[in-house]
């Protein structure tokens, strides 16, 4: 198993992580350094990495702590110096005490920054029911 497919079961605790209120380890995977963008499953966009972290840790504080959330990996693919995953976001979160399904599809880029995989680009939007 190469490294992005072991980054990648990280990346799955971080998306439960923040279904369960917790931007801080999504937070942890995403650049410092722009140029970094995240389309957000609302219609709206982001720049800059600040921005986009508040943006993160302002959607995380929406949820309390029983939500739950699972990585369907479609097709993904690594580099030298970068990766992506686009597949989708099957969670359930709770909303004032109300427990929400979601389903999202996902498109993410990382950078390869020091060592280490960071994301760079996050698009997410409500998948449609088949």
């Amino acid at each position: 198993m190469n490294d992005f497919s072991n980054f990648m079961r990280e990346r799955d605790r971080a998306a439960s992580a923040y279904c369960q209120g917790d931007a801080a380890p999504v937070n942890a995977l995403t650049t410092k350094q722009d140029p970094v963008s995240f389309f957000g499953p609302d219609g709206h966009s982001v720049q800059g990495a600040d921005d986009i972290k508040a943006a993160f840790s302002k959607g995380a504080a929406a949820f309390g702590v029983n939500g739950k959330s699972h990585l369907e990996i479609v097709q993904s693919g690594s580099g030298d110096d970068i990766a992506y995953w686009c597949g989708f976001q099957y969670a359930e979160v709770d909303m004032d005490g109300k427990m929400v399904p979601m389903s999202l599809r996902i498109t993410e880029l990382f950078r390869r920054e020091e060592g280490a995989w960071k994301l760079v680009h996050r698009h997410a939007d409500m998948a449609k029911a088949s």
